[in-house]
């Protein structure tokens, strides 16, 4: 008997230590708030809580914020265990300054740390162009999109996804919820400004993700918006943080979360609606009685003053008066008002210009409700063909969402100014870096190599990619703008021509930049995807070399790049023909490759260049780039000419003295 109470006592406290064990393996982490005053979360970018308790993760200022629980979370009992069911629900509200058009959306995440993406847009900033799909990310998210992007296969521009890793959902849903009753999905609008909430429930042991949405109030629907089979085990890390992420365009944009709650193996505790915070009023404010009384005075005292007050509103108006055409009725991008142009670039000043093309000034402005910077084209029109030049500009690129793009928000007409309004590329264009001013770096070879494979990926989605073949007709240094990552974006479409794909262009108008026109381009005046080919490949060399397509010697003769790459080639030296500022800090596989390609896509001949899927496919390494070989020079561009019955060549095709022929094209590098 000595000994039988201690060992009672000993087990009772082995039971008590497993009983709390337990609780703390199922419960850790369970919470829920009714509004986020004095919550302690971790806020970065934009992400503030308002007075009345709303978290706020984008305002009409700044466009990107991120909220995290400030802990991480046991995802797994034990290390190399398997994943445990997890169930959350938020409720939440996007309000836009519009009420047809928004940008970009929000997201709830697990991630493994804090330090998500900055890149805002379309990334939503959870992830960048660098790391978009890669395993290593070990995250999960449910995105709010309210944009639809072609690069991330978005279904439409009001849907709810499950992504993994990346922001190509892994499935995607049109917002809104199935009826329990009848069965039928009923649609919801993502930016209709009012509350929504969503379910996502995770069951560990049958590795299921449901998504379930519904207007704030209805009850949870028994059929989830979106069911799918992942094993989360392949994907979380241990201990991971979760919040929320949001990022706004150039559309001012709030997006506000109410409520969440979060449980570890249970599911997540109701939130009580009846304590959320207000969401703030959309629109104008009710008019008060007391306005009532007071109107037909005050409408007497401004009648005497009405010719007056007309005559200065109707010159008012006259200064901001725009046009509107019936193309523009179902045209994607927003349309901005005159005035807003007119202040964000206050009043087009000489200090906020950027630069000049053929075809009109580039000001940088900031616009007045959301604070966004963004770059507007002026564009000149003295005849028609600025109005052609605009009209293609908005056609070809308004629907068109690329990470290698320049993205076109939206644009303005008003008689005499036609404006177009872009992101705004921090970094500027690239040929700023090529030939810097004095005192300026120049890129690295890293640097210059990024920006390659991302202004090819950006040219192979127009050729090829997009519901329409688009040819840009101007790809040159100066055409492909650097964001804050410096990551290559190919810009002004206004040259640009869509036709759909398997058709003849019927392009017969030669437009373009000397140093960069296809021979036959210039034969004929018309542009194809294979001119867009041979103007990509005398963009390569010039970007390697650092030297333009067509440069004059002491004595005033014209040389092109080509030629004079051709005969490093020639001589078996063709890692010297690089910019001699690269130094040692280079890979020389990457140069000799980008060279021959270069080299290969400006071939003379149409049907010896290679397409944009086979320049990435050589860039990327997928596949080895033919073996070039310049034994032979049979004839010269004249000869190429006179040929073709031109009696003056050099003055159509003048970066051309002479063209080697390619001998050889085989298999391997």
């Amino acid at each position: 008997m000595s000994w039988t109470k201690p060992m009672s006592s000993l087990l009772c406290t082995i039971l008590s230590l497993v009983l709390i064990l337990e609780a703390f393996t199922t419960s850790h982490g369970e919470f829920v708030y009714h509004g986020f005053s004095g919550v302690n979360l971790t806020l970065d970018g934009n992400a503030m809580v308002t007075p009345d308790g709303i978290l706020e993760l984008t305002n009409d200022t700044i466009n990107l914020g991120h909220a995290f629980y400030p802990t991480p979370q046991n995802f797994r009992k034990f290390s190399n265990s398997t994943v445990q069911s997890f169930s959350l629900s938020f409720v939440f509200a996007i309000l836009s300054v519009h009420d047809d058009i928004s940008a970009d959306g929000m997201a709830f995440f697990v991630a493994p740390s804090k330090n998500l993406s900055n890149t805002w847009a379309q990334y939503i900033g959870l992830l960048n162009s660098r790391n978009d799909g890669n395993r290593s990310n070990h995250m999960f998210a449910v995105e709010l999109d309210t944009t639809q992007n072609d690069e991330f296969k978005d279904i439409d521009n009001n849907h709810v996804g499950i992504n993994i890793n990346s922001l190509i959902s892994l499935q995607a849903h049109h917002t809104g919820y199935y009826d329990d009753k009848s069965g039928f999905f009923n649609n919801l609008t993502l930016i209709s400004g009012k509350a929504m909430q969503v379910w996502a429930d995770y069951d560990g042991e049958s590795a299921q993700i449901n998504v379930t949405l519904a207007h704030l109030g209805a009850p949870k629907s028994v059929r989830p918006l979106l069911s799918s089979s992942y094993n989360f085990s392949d994907v979380l890390r241990d201990q991971s943080y979760i919040g929320f992420s949001a990022t706004t365009g150039a559309i001012s944009t709030r997006h506000c979360v109410l409520g969440w709650s979060f449980a570890m193996n249970s599911p997540a505790p109701a939130i009580d609606i009846s304590r959320l915070p207000k969401l703030p009023r959309l629109g104008p404010k009710p008019r008060s009685k007391t306005l009532d009384i007071t109107l037909p005075i005050a409408t007497a005292i401004f009648v005497l003053a009405a010719g007056t007050v007309v005559v200065l509103l109707v010159r008012r108006r006259l200064r901001y008066m725009e046009l509107q055409e019936d193309w523009e009725v179902d045209f994607g991008p927003h349309r901005f008002s005159f005035k807003d142009m007119y202040h964000a670039t206050e009043g087009f000043n000489k200090n906020n210009l950027l630069g000049v093309g053929g075809f009109g000034k580039v000001y940088k402005g900031v616009l007045q409700k959301s604070k966004v910077p963004v770059a507007i084209k002026r564009v000149s029109h003295e005849s028609t063909q600025g109005m052609k030049k605009f009209i293609a500009e908005v056609v070809s690129i308004g629907k068109l969402r690329h990470r290698n793009l320049v993205p076109l928000l939206g644009y303005c007409r008003r008689k005499g100014q036609l404006l177009l309004v872009y992101d705004y590329m921090s970094n500027g264009s690239l040929n700023k870096y090529l030939y810097p001013e004095d005192g300026k770096p120049s890129l690295n070879w890293a640097e210059r190599f990024h920006v390659i494979k991302g202004v090819a990926f950006g040219l192979l989605y127009l050729h090829e990619k997009w519901e329409k073949v688009v040819i840009h007709r101007d790809i040159k240094p100066s055409n492909v703008l650097l964001d804050s990552e410096m990551n290559g974006k190919l810009g002004d479409f206004g040259l640009s021509r869509l036709y759909d794909h398997g058709t003849d262009p019927q392009t017969t108008h030669m437009v373009g930049t000397m140093g960069y026109l296809a021979p036959e381009l210039v034969r004929t005046g018309r542009a194809s995807t294979s001119t867009d080919v041979f103007a990509f490949g005398i963009f390569l060399l010039e970007v390697t070399c650092g030297q333009r397509p067509i440069k004059k010697d002491s004595q005033g003769n014209q040389h092109s790049l080509f030629d004079w790459v051709l005969q490093f080639l020639h001589n078996s030296s063709l890692i010297e023909a690089m910019d001699s500022r690269l130094q040692a800090d280079f890979n020389i596989d990457e140069v000799c490759l980008v060279l021959k390609l270069g080299l290969l896509c400006s071939h003379p001949f149409t049907n010896a260049r290679p397409s944009m899927q086979q320049v990435m496919e050589y860039l990327e390494g997928d596949t080895p780039i033919p073996e070039i070989s310049s034994r032979h020079f049979s004839f010269t561009m004249q000869a190429l000419m006179q040929s073709k019955g031109f009696e003056s060549p050099d003055m159509l095709c003048p970066q051309f003295t002479s063209i080697g022929t390619f001998s050889e094209l085989s298999g391997g590098r």
